[in-house]
C-alpha cells in the first residue's frame, strides 16, 4: 500500500513521517512578543522565548508589522518567524528607516531612508519558559545576520561594513506565582544604529559585549507591563550612541493577536539628540 495511505495506521513505518501539525498549544504571551529586528521577545531586548504558539510537538507560525515613531525619524518593520516544537526559530525582518526632514539637514535629501534586511535563527539550549525548577530558566543561543542596503553611505560615515551579524545568549523565566516574567541577554555585536548604520567604525571596529535586560508584571493572563534597557557600542566618532530604553504594555487581544505600545527613548541617533517617542507593534501568531 503507498505510504500516503499507510500513514493512517499507527505501526506502518511511514508513520514516523508526521506531517506538520499546529496545535497553538501554549499559554497566552508566553511565545512573547516581536523586537525591531525581528526574533521573540519584547520590544527592544531579545528573549529566550520561541516564535509561534505551537508546543514541543508542533509548528508555530507569527507575522508582525511596527512602527517606531521618534521626534525626527521613523523606524517601520516588518517580518515572519516559524517556531519548529518550541525549539528552533527562523525569522526575516525588514528595517526602513526613513529620515524625514533630519535627511536634508545631515545632506541625504529630505525623507531619505535606509534599508535593511535581518535573517535570524534562536535554538533553545535549556529549560522553560513557564514549566520546571524556579531557578532555572529557558535558555536559548541566537545569531541575527543583518544586511544593510546602503553601504556606500555608512561606509561614507565612518562604518567599516554595511553587513554583520549579532550572537546573543539568552535566558528568559516567568514566575507565574508572582506574575513576573524576568529575562536577560548577552549580545555581541559590532552594529551601529542596530545595524542601520552600518557596523564597526572609526572609533572602534570590534565586536563587544552588550546587555539587554526585560522586566515585566503579568497584570492579567492577557496583559504584560514592563520595561526594557538595552546597551549598544558607540562606534562612530560623527555621532554618538547611548543606551536604548522602553516602557511597554502587551495585551492580547485574543489567543493568535497580540498587540504592543511603548514609550521608546533610544538616545541620540545620527547627531540629533533625544529621540523619544512611540512604539506600536502588531503580532499575528499561531
Amino acid at each position: 500500500m503507498v505510504c500516503s495511505l499507510a500513514v493512517l495506521a499507527s505501526t506502518s513505518p511511514c508513520a514516523a513521517r508526521q506531517a506538520i501539525t499546529f496545535d497553538s498549544g501554549k499559554l497566552i504571551l508566553t511565545n512573547g512578543v516581536t523586537t525591531i529586528e525581528g526574533s521573540g521577545g519584547g520590544g527592544l531586548a531579545t528573549w529566550a522565548t520561541i516564535s509561534g504558539m505551537g508546543t514541543g510537538r508542533a509548528v508555530g507560525v507569527s507575522a508582525h508589522v511596527t512602527g517606531l515613531e521618534l521626534p525626527d525619524f521613523r523606524l517601520d518593520t516588518h517580518g515572519l518567524a516559524i517556531g519548529i516544537h518550541d525549539r528552533v526559530e527562523l525569522a526575516y525582518a525588514r528595517q526602513n528607516f526613513n529620515t524625514r526632514q533630519a535627511g536634508a539637514a545631515l545632506g541625504l535629501g529630505r525623507g531619505f531612508q535606509f534599508n535593511q534586511d535581518i535573517f535570524s535563527a534562536k535554538v533553545r539550549l535549556a529549560g522553560d519558559l513557564v514549566y520546571g525548577p524556579a531557578l532555572l530558566p529557558q535558555i536559548s543561543v541566537g545569531a541575527e545576520h543583518k544586511r544593510g542596503l546602503d553601504g556606500g553611505l555608512v561606509r561614507a560615515v565612518g562604518a567599516r561594513q554595511s553587513v554583520g551579524t549579532d550572537f546573543t545568549l539568552s535566558a528568559t523565566k516567568l514566575f507565574l506565582g508572582a506574575s513576573i516574567l524576568a529575562s536577560a541577554t548577552v549580545r555581541f555585536t559590532k552594529a551601529n544604529q542596530f545595524g542601520l548604520l552600518g557596523f564597526g567604525g572609526d572609533k572602534n571596529a570590534r565586536r563587544s559585549m552588550q546587555f539587554e535586560g526585560s522586566l515585566g508584571l503579568m497584570l492579567s493572563p492577557r496583559l504584560l507591563v514592563g520595561g526594557e534597557w538595552r546597551t549598544r557600542p558607540d562606534n562612530l566618532a560623527f555621532a554618538c550612541e547611548s543606551d536604548a530604553k522602553d516602557l511597554f504594555a502587551a495585551w492580547a487581544i485574543s489567543r493568535r493577536v497580540t498587540l504592543t505600545a511603548a514609550y521608546v527613548d533610544v538616545g541620540s541617533v545620527a547627531t540629533f539628540a533625544h529621540q523619544r517617542g512611540g512604539l506600536l507593534s502588531l503580532q499575528l501568531a499561531h
